[in-house]
Protein backbone atom coordinates (compact mmCIF):
# COMPACT_ATOMS: atom_id res chain seq x y z
CA UNK A 1 0.00 0.00 0.00
CA UNK A 2 1.31 3.44 -0.55
CA UNK A 3 2.13 5.69 1.72
CA UNK A 4 1.15 9.44 1.39
CA UNK A 5 2.64 11.87 2.71
CA UNK A 6 1.60 16.06 2.97
CA UNK A 7 2.67 17.50 -0.63
CA UNK A 8 5.61 19.32 -0.52
CA UNK A 9 5.76 22.89 1.13
CA UNK A 10 2.58 21.81 2.78
CA UNK A 11 2.20 21.54 6.95
CA UNK A 12 0.30 18.65 8.98
CA UNK A 13 -1.07 20.72 12.19
CA UNK A 14 -0.92 18.09 14.74
CA UNK A 15 -2.84 19.77 18.09
CA UNK A 16 1.09 20.64 19.54
CA UNK A 17 1.52 22.79 16.22
CA UNK A 18 -1.95 24.01 15.83
CA UNK A 19 -2.16 25.39 19.17
CA UNK A 20 1.22 27.45 18.09
CA UNK A 21 -0.44 28.31 14.97
CA UNK A 22 -3.69 29.56 17.17
CA UNK A 23 -1.38 31.18 19.29
CA UNK A 24 -0.06 33.74 16.49
CA UNK A 25 -3.41 34.32 14.89
CA UNK A 26 -4.62 35.22 18.34
CA UNK A 27 -2.23 37.67 18.94
CA UNK A 28 -2.69 39.13 15.47
CA UNK A 29 -6.68 39.42 15.54
CA UNK A 30 -6.06 41.39 18.83
CA UNK A 31 -3.75 43.38 17.82
CA UNK A 32 -6.36 44.11 14.58
CA UNK A 33 -9.09 44.65 16.64
CA UNK A 34 -7.78 46.85 19.43
CA UNK A 35 -6.14 49.46 16.54
CA UNK A 36 -9.66 49.62 14.73
CA UNK A 37 -9.98 46.75 11.95
CA UNK A 38 -12.41 44.53 11.13
CA UNK A 39 -12.21 40.83 9.49
CA UNK A 40 -13.60 39.67 6.30
CA UNK A 41 -12.28 37.12 3.92
CA UNK A 42 -13.33 36.43 0.29
CA UNK A 43 -12.83 32.74 -2.27
CA UNK A 44 -9.63 30.59 -1.95
CA UNK A 45 -9.60 30.69 -5.74
CA UNK A 46 -10.23 33.63 -7.85
CA UNK A 47 -10.07 34.42 -11.71
CA UNK A 48 -6.82 34.36 -12.80
CA UNK A 49 -7.02 37.51 -14.97
CA UNK A 50 -7.64 39.66 -11.84
CA UNK A 51 -3.94 38.35 -10.48
CA UNK A 52 -3.10 39.21 -13.84
CA UNK A 53 -4.23 42.81 -14.16
CA UNK A 54 -1.60 43.49 -10.45
CA UNK A 55 1.26 41.51 -11.57
CA UNK A 56 1.42 41.15 -15.10
CA UNK A 57 1.78 37.58 -17.18
CA UNK A 58 4.80 36.52 -15.41
CA UNK A 59 2.78 35.87 -11.87
CA UNK A 60 1.25 33.18 -13.96
CA UNK A 61 4.03 30.69 -13.31
CA UNK A 62 4.02 31.59 -9.38
CA UNK A 63 0.72 30.47 -9.45
CA UNK A 64 -1.51 27.40 -8.58
CA UNK A 65 -3.75 27.81 -11.50
CA UNK A 66 -6.59 25.50 -12.95
CA UNK A 67 -9.38 25.96 -15.74
CA UNK A 68 -12.80 24.94 -15.11
CA UNK A 69 -15.31 22.76 -17.01
CA UNK A 70 -16.36 25.81 -18.69
CA UNK A 71 -12.85 26.85 -19.53
CA UNK A 72 -12.33 29.85 -17.36
CA UNK A 73 -8.89 30.25 -15.78
CA UNK A 74 -8.99 30.47 -11.88
CA UNK A 75 -5.82 30.42 -9.43
CA UNK A 76 -5.55 29.75 -5.87
CA UNK A 77 -5.04 32.81 -4.20
CA UNK A 78 -1.38 34.04 -3.71
CA UNK A 79 -1.97 36.87 -1.90
CA UNK A 80 -5.50 39.36 -0.15
CA UNK A 81 -4.93 42.60 -1.76
CA UNK A 82 -6.56 41.80 -5.42
CA UNK A 83 -9.58 40.06 -3.51
CA UNK A 84 -9.35 43.21 -1.20
CA UNK A 85 -9.36 45.23 -3.84
CA UNK A 86 -12.39 43.38 -6.07
CA UNK A 87 -14.82 42.96 -3.01
CA UNK A 88 -14.12 47.17 -2.03
CA UNK A 89 -14.48 48.00 -5.44
CA UNK A 90 -17.57 46.25 -5.48
CA UNK A 91 -19.55 48.66 -2.76
CA UNK A 92 -16.88 51.25 -2.76
CA UNK A 93 -19.64 53.94 -2.40
CA UNK A 94 -21.36 52.22 0.28
CA UNK A 95 -18.86 51.90 2.72
CA UNK A 96 -18.04 54.50 5.63
CA UNK A 97 -14.51 55.53 5.00
CA UNK A 98 -11.95 55.15 5.79
CA UNK A 99 -12.03 51.47 5.33
CA UNK A 100 -9.87 49.53 7.75
CA UNK A 101 -10.08 45.78 7.43
CA UNK A 102 -7.62 42.74 8.45
CA UNK A 103 -8.37 39.08 7.38
CA UNK A 104 -5.77 35.91 7.99
CA UNK A 105 -6.39 32.88 5.15
CA UNK A 106 -4.30 30.79 3.91
CA UNK A 107 -2.53 31.18 1.01
CA UNK A 108 -0.75 29.24 -1.84
CA UNK A 109 2.36 30.34 -3.76
CA UNK A 110 3.67 27.68 -6.88
CA UNK A 111 7.40 28.48 -5.99
CA UNK A 112 10.09 26.28 -4.56
CA UNK A 113 9.92 25.56 -1.04
CA UNK A 114 13.05 27.57 1.28
CA UNK A 115 13.34 28.93 4.76
CA UNK A 116 9.95 31.13 5.87
CA UNK A 117 8.42 30.68 2.59
CA UNK A 118 6.21 27.39 1.61
CA UNK A 119 3.89 26.80 -0.79
CA UNK A 120 0.31 26.81 1.71
CA UNK A 121 0.86 29.40 4.67
CA UNK A 122 -1.31 31.73 6.28
CA UNK A 123 -1.22 35.29 6.09
CA UNK A 124 -1.94 38.20 8.31
CA UNK A 125 -3.18 41.59 6.06
CA UNK A 126 -3.96 44.57 7.00
CA UNK A 127 -4.94 47.36 5.22
CA UNK A 128 -6.61 51.09 5.18
CA UNK A 129 -8.25 52.58 1.94
CA UNK A 130 -9.91 55.48 1.50
CA UNK A 131 -7.56 57.90 3.13
CA UNK A 132 -4.68 59.86 1.37
CA UNK A 133 -3.29 61.54 4.42
CA UNK A 134 0.12 59.85 5.80
CA UNK A 135 -1.45 59.35 9.26
CA UNK A 136 -3.02 56.34 7.52
CA UNK A 137 0.76 54.73 6.70
CA UNK A 138 1.70 55.76 10.20
CA UNK A 139 -1.25 53.71 11.44
CA UNK A 140 -0.89 50.81 9.69
CA UNK A 141 2.87 50.86 10.20
CA UNK A 142 2.27 50.94 13.96
CA UNK A 143 0.01 47.41 13.62
CA UNK A 144 3.22 45.86 12.75
CA UNK A 145 5.62 47.41 15.71
CA UNK A 146 2.15 46.13 18.20
CA UNK A 147 2.80 42.57 17.01
CA UNK A 148 6.11 42.99 17.52
CA UNK A 149 5.76 44.29 20.53
CA UNK A 150 3.12 42.10 21.69
CA UNK A 151 5.05 39.32 20.74
CA UNK A 152 7.93 40.12 23.08
CA UNK A 153 9.80 41.42 20.19
CA UNK A 154 12.39 44.42 21.43
CA UNK A 155 13.85 47.34 19.12
CA UNK A 156 17.25 45.39 19.67
CA UNK A 157 16.14 42.64 17.69
CA UNK A 158 13.82 43.75 14.64
CA UNK A 159 13.70 47.10 13.06
CA UNK A 160 10.91 48.70 10.48
CA UNK A 161 13.01 50.05 7.39
CA UNK A 162 10.65 52.99 5.96
CA UNK A 163 10.80 54.93 2.62
CA UNK A 164 8.79 56.00 -0.06
CA UNK A 165 8.73 54.94 -3.69
CA UNK A 166 7.22 58.20 -4.97
CA UNK A 167 10.24 60.05 -3.58
CA UNK A 168 12.71 57.56 -4.93
CA UNK A 169 11.10 58.18 -8.19
CA UNK A 170 11.41 61.82 -7.86
CA UNK A 171 15.48 62.11 -7.13
CA UNK A 172 15.51 59.79 -10.18
CA UNK A 173 13.79 62.13 -12.61
CA UNK A 174 15.91 65.32 -11.23
CA UNK A 175 18.69 63.11 -12.04
CA UNK A 176 17.74 62.08 -15.17
CA UNK A 177 16.58 58.70 -15.50
CA UNK A 178 13.61 58.13 -17.77
CA UNK A 179 10.46 56.42 -16.66
CA UNK A 180 10.59 53.53 -18.67
CA UNK A 181 14.35 52.70 -16.89
CA UNK A 182 12.90 53.39 -13.26
CA UNK A 183 11.71 49.53 -12.49
CA UNK A 184 14.97 48.44 -12.93
CA UNK A 185 16.50 50.97 -10.68
CA UNK A 186 13.99 50.17 -8.09
CA UNK A 187 15.06 46.25 -8.35
CA UNK A 188 18.82 46.76 -7.97
CA UNK A 189 18.09 49.34 -5.04
CA UNK A 190 15.82 46.71 -3.33
CA UNK A 191 18.40 44.24 -3.48
CA UNK A 192 21.16 46.65 -2.07
CA UNK A 193 21.80 44.85 1.58
CA UNK A 194 21.59 41.67 -0.37
CA UNK A 195 24.50 42.54 -2.33
CA UNK A 196 28.30 43.20 -1.66
CA UNK A 197 29.50 46.38 -1.96
CA UNK A 198 31.46 45.46 -5.25
CA UNK A 199 28.11 43.87 -6.54
CA UNK A 200 25.82 46.49 -6.20
CA UNK A 201 28.76 48.55 -8.08
CA UNK A 202 28.69 46.30 -10.77
CA UNK A 203 24.61 46.68 -10.66
CA UNK A 204 24.74 50.42 -10.70
CA UNK A 205 27.11 50.45 -13.79
CA UNK A 206 25.53 48.11 -15.73
CA UNK A 207 22.49 50.61 -15.52
CA UNK A 208 23.85 53.86 -16.65
CA UNK A 209 27.64 54.67 -17.91
CA UNK A 210 26.92 58.32 -16.42
CA UNK A 211 29.27 59.01 -13.70
CA UNK A 212 26.48 61.62 -11.95
CA UNK A 213 23.73 59.19 -12.30
CA UNK A 214 25.98 56.62 -11.02
CA UNK A 215 26.92 58.91 -7.96
CA UNK A 216 23.33 59.60 -7.14
CA UNK A 217 22.44 55.65 -7.22
CA UNK A 218 25.36 55.16 -4.38
CA UNK A 219 23.90 58.07 -2.75
CA UNK A 220 20.91 56.71 -2.73
CA UNK A 221 21.81 52.97 -1.97
CA UNK A 222 23.43 54.66 1.00
CA UNK A 223 21.10 56.58 2.52
CA UNK A 224 19.78 55.55 5.92
CA UNK A 225 18.44 57.37 8.90
CA UNK A 226 18.32 61.33 9.96
CA UNK A 227 21.16 62.29 7.86
CA UNK A 228 20.50 59.55 4.89
CA UNK A 229 17.26 61.57 4.73
CA UNK A 230 18.60 65.01 4.66
CA UNK A 231 21.20 63.69 1.91
CA UNK A 232 18.14 62.87 -0.21
CA UNK A 233 16.58 66.58 0.68
CA UNK A 234 19.77 67.29 -0.78
CA UNK A 235 19.32 65.62 -3.68
CA UNK A 236 16.24 67.13 -4.87
CA UNK A 237 17.39 70.20 -5.40
CA UNK A 238 14.75 71.94 -4.69
CA UNK A 239 11.96 69.86 -6.82
CA UNK A 240 8.65 70.99 -5.97
CA UNK A 241 6.69 67.01 -6.07
CA UNK A 242 9.71 66.17 -4.74
CA UNK A 243 9.86 68.03 -1.43
CA UNK A 244 6.21 67.39 -1.14
CA UNK A 245 7.58 63.11 -1.05
CA UNK A 246 10.16 64.03 1.39
CA UNK A 247 7.82 65.86 3.79
CA UNK A 248 5.93 63.03 3.39
CA UNK A 249 8.27 60.53 4.78
CA UNK A 250 9.00 62.72 7.22
CA UNK A 251 6.15 63.36 8.35
CA UNK A 252 5.66 59.57 8.89
CA UNK A 253 8.04 58.96 10.97
CA UNK A 254 7.41 61.87 13.17
CA UNK A 255 4.20 60.15 13.55
CA UNK A 256 5.41 57.07 14.76
CA UNK A 257 8.11 58.71 17.02
CA UNK A 258 4.87 60.09 18.30
CA UNK A 259 3.17 56.84 19.01
CA UNK A 260 5.79 56.13 20.97
CA UNK A 261 7.55 53.24 18.43
CA UNK A 262 10.16 55.51 16.83
CA UNK A 263 12.94 52.86 18.32
CA UNK A 264 11.30 50.33 15.88
CA UNK A 265 11.86 52.53 12.43
CA UNK A 266 14.63 53.52 10.50
CA UNK A 267 14.71 55.62 7.57
CA UNK A 268 16.44 53.38 4.86
CA UNK A 269 16.11 54.32 0.67
CA UNK A 270 17.79 50.63 0.11
CA UNK A 271 13.62 49.61 0.93
CA UNK A 272 11.88 49.91 -2.23
CA UNK A 273 9.28 46.79 -2.53
CA UNK A 274 9.42 45.26 -5.87
CA UNK A 275 5.92 45.42 -6.77
CA UNK A 276 4.83 48.12 -8.92
CA UNK A 277 1.70 48.73 -7.84
CA UNK A 278 2.87 50.26 -4.94
CA UNK A 279 3.05 54.40 -5.48
CA UNK A 280 3.86 56.22 -2.46
CA UNK A 281 5.64 55.52 1.34
CA UNK A 282 6.65 51.37 1.59
CA UNK A 283 7.90 49.37 4.29
CA UNK A 284 10.04 46.27 5.52
CA UNK A 285 10.17 44.71 8.79
CA UNK A 286 13.84 43.20 9.72
CA UNK A 287 15.63 41.15 11.91
CA UNK A 288 18.62 42.08 13.67
CA UNK A 289 21.89 40.84 14.23
CA UNK A 290 21.69 37.27 13.28
CA UNK A 291 18.34 37.45 11.91
CA UNK A 292 19.00 39.49 9.30
CA UNK A 293 15.70 38.54 7.02
CA UNK A 294 12.71 40.04 6.08
CA UNK A 295 9.78 39.60 8.16
CA UNK A 296 7.24 41.71 6.47
CA UNK A 297 6.47 44.57 4.25
CA UNK A 298 3.69 45.95 2.62
CA UNK A 299 3.09 50.36 1.05
CA UNK A 300 1.04 52.48 -0.06
CA UNK A 301 -1.30 51.60 -3.43
CA UNK A 302 -3.45 54.73 -5.04
CA UNK A 303 -4.13 53.07 -8.32
CA UNK A 304 -4.75 49.01 -7.79
CA UNK A 305 -8.22 49.81 -7.07
CA UNK A 306 -9.18 51.35 -10.11
CA UNK A 307 -6.92 49.04 -12.33
CA UNK A 308 -9.20 46.33 -11.41
CA UNK A 309 -12.50 48.05 -12.14
CA UNK A 310 -13.33 49.90 -8.71
CA UNK A 311 -13.37 53.72 -8.43
CA UNK A 312 -10.17 55.61 -7.76
CA UNK A 313 -9.36 55.49 -4.39
CA UNK A 314 -5.96 55.18 -2.19
CA UNK A 315 -5.00 52.07 0.05
CA UNK A 316 -1.78 51.54 2.00
CA UNK A 317 -1.28 47.77 3.63
CA UNK A 318 0.71 44.85 4.85
CA UNK A 319 1.47 41.27 4.93
CA UNK A 320 2.90 38.85 7.49
CA UNK A 321 3.40 35.28 6.68
CA UNK A 322 3.05 32.65 9.89
CA UNK A 323 6.00 30.85 8.52
CA UNK A 324 8.37 33.80 9.08
CA UNK A 325 6.95 34.82 12.40
CA UNK A 326 7.58 31.17 13.90
CA UNK A 327 10.60 30.67 12.97
CA UNK A 328 11.68 34.49 14.55
CA UNK A 329 9.99 33.58 17.57
CA UNK A 330 11.44 30.10 17.64
CA UNK A 331 15.51 31.21 17.07
CA UNK A 332 14.88 33.76 20.08
CA UNK A 333 12.84 31.57 22.33
CA UNK A 334 9.91 33.72 22.77
CA UNK A 335 6.84 30.76 22.00
CA UNK A 336 5.59 30.22 25.67
CA UNK A 337 6.59 26.88 26.85
CA UNK A 338 2.92 26.73 27.63
CA UNK A 339 1.16 26.73 24.09
CA UNK A 340 -1.29 23.58 23.39
CA UNK A 341 -2.02 23.90 27.39
CA UNK A 342 -5.76 24.18 28.76
CA UNK A 343 -7.66 25.66 31.42
CA UNK A 344 -9.94 22.49 31.15
CA UNK A 345 -11.22 20.76 35.03
CA UNK A 346 -10.44 16.88 34.42
CA UNK A 347 -12.55 15.65 36.25
CA UNK A 348 -11.73 12.19 38.24
CA UNK A 349 -13.75 9.36 39.78
CA UNK A 350 -11.93 8.41 42.83
CA UNK A 351 -14.87 5.47 43.20
CA UNK A 352 -16.02 3.97 40.21
CA UNK A 353 -19.59 3.60 41.58
CA UNK A 354 -19.73 7.18 41.40
CA UNK A 355 -19.28 7.36 37.29
CA UNK A 356 -22.52 8.77 36.92
CA UNK A 357 -21.85 11.44 39.01
CA UNK A 358 -18.81 12.27 37.30
CA UNK A 359 -21.07 12.89 34.03
CA UNK A 360 -23.51 14.84 35.66
CA UNK A 361 -21.09 17.68 37.26
CA UNK A 362 -19.27 17.39 33.85
CA UNK A 363 -22.03 18.12 32.20
CA UNK A 364 -23.11 20.76 34.62
CA UNK A 365 -19.20 22.62 34.06
CA UNK A 366 -19.77 22.50 30.22
CA UNK A 367 -23.39 23.98 30.30
CA UNK A 368 -21.81 26.80 32.05
CA UNK A 369 -18.82 27.09 29.40
CA UNK A 370 -16.43 25.32 30.96
CA UNK A 371 -13.94 23.39 29.28
CA UNK A 372 -14.52 19.89 31.38
CA UNK A 373 -13.04 16.26 30.46
CA UNK A 374 -13.05 12.91 32.37
CA UNK A 375 -11.43 9.64 31.44
CA UNK A 376 -13.26 7.11 29.28
CA UNK A 377 -11.92 3.96 31.55
CA UNK A 378 -12.60 3.26 34.93
CA UNK A 379 -9.04 3.22 35.94
CA UNK A 380 -6.50 3.83 38.85
CA UNK A 381 -6.41 7.77 40.65
CA UNK A 382 -2.82 7.97 39.24
CA UNK A 383 -3.41 6.91 35.71
CA UNK A 384 -6.24 9.57 35.65
CA UNK A 385 -4.21 12.32 37.54
CA UNK A 386 -1.43 11.53 34.40
CA UNK A 387 -4.38 11.72 31.94
CA UNK A 388 -5.43 15.00 33.10
CA UNK A 389 -1.56 16.26 33.32
CA UNK A 390 -1.10 14.57 29.25
CA UNK A 391 -4.13 16.64 28.48
CA UNK A 392 -2.44 20.08 29.62
CA UNK A 393 -5.75 20.34 31.99
CA UNK A 394 -5.27 23.66 34.42
CA UNK A 395 -7.00 21.77 37.48
CA UNK A 396 -8.31 18.39 38.26
CA UNK A 397 -11.81 17.84 40.26
CA UNK A 398 -12.14 14.77 43.02
CA UNK A 399 -15.86 12.90 42.65
CA UNK A 400 -15.33 10.64 45.94
CA UNK A 401 -18.21 9.78 48.78
CA UNK A 402 -17.75 13.10 50.27
CA UNK A 403 -19.13 14.25 46.90
CA UNK A 404 -22.38 12.55 47.41
CA UNK A 405 -22.66 12.69 50.96
CA UNK A 406 -22.06 16.42 51.48
CA UNK A 407 -22.20 17.93 47.44
CA UNK A 408 -18.35 18.66 47.98
CA UNK A 409 -15.49 18.23 45.57
CA UNK A 410 -11.51 18.02 45.95
CA UNK A 411 -9.80 20.17 43.50
CA UNK A 412 -6.00 20.32 42.77
CA UNK A 413 -4.48 23.01 40.72
CA UNK A 414 -2.24 21.22 38.54
CA UNK A 415 0.35 23.70 37.67
CA UNK A 416 1.11 25.13 41.77
CA UNK A 417 -0.21 21.22 43.49
CA UNK A 418 -2.80 23.49 45.83
CA UNK A 419 -5.39 21.85 46.85
CA UNK A 420 -8.54 21.93 48.84
CA UNK A 421 -12.43 20.88 49.28
CA UNK A 422 -15.05 23.21 47.83
CA UNK A 423 -18.82 22.84 47.36
CA UNK A 424 -19.85 21.85 44.39
CA UNK A 425 -22.40 24.87 44.14
CA UNK A 426 -19.33 27.06 44.89
CA UNK A 427 -16.63 25.31 41.80
CA UNK A 428 -20.08 25.65 39.47
CA UNK A 429 -20.12 29.47 40.01
CA UNK A 430 -16.27 30.14 40.32
CA UNK A 431 -13.98 26.97 38.71
CA UNK A 432 -11.06 28.65 38.88
CA UNK A 433 -11.50 30.46 42.36
CA UNK A 434 -8.06 30.92 44.04
CA UNK A 435 -7.10 27.41 46.25
CA UNK A 436 -6.55 28.17 49.94
CA UNK A 437 -4.82 24.67 50.90
CA UNK A 438 -7.53 22.63 53.24
CA UNK A 439 -6.41 21.72 56.99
Amino acid sequence: MAKFQAPKGTRDFYPDQMAVRTWITDCWRRVSVRNGFVEYDGPTFEQLDLYRVKSGDEIVSQLFHFVDRGGREFALRPEMTPTLARMVGARAQGLPKPIKWFCMPPMFRAERPQRGRLREFIQWNVDILGENDVIADADCMFVIIDMFRELGLSPGQVELKINSRALVASVLTIAGFPEDQLDPVYAVLDKRDKLPGDAFAEAIAELTPDKRQQETLVALGSARGPQGLESVRKLINGNEPGLAHHQDLARALDLLAAMGVGEYCVFDMGVVRGLAYYTGIVFEAFGKGSLQRAICGGGRYDKLLAGVGGPPMSGVGFGVGDVVIQDVLTELSLLPASIGQTDALFVIDVDPKLFERVLSLTSELRGRGVAAVYSYKRQSLVKQLKQASTRGAARAVFVDRETADRDVVGVKDLGTGAQASIPVRALLEDPYQAIEESA
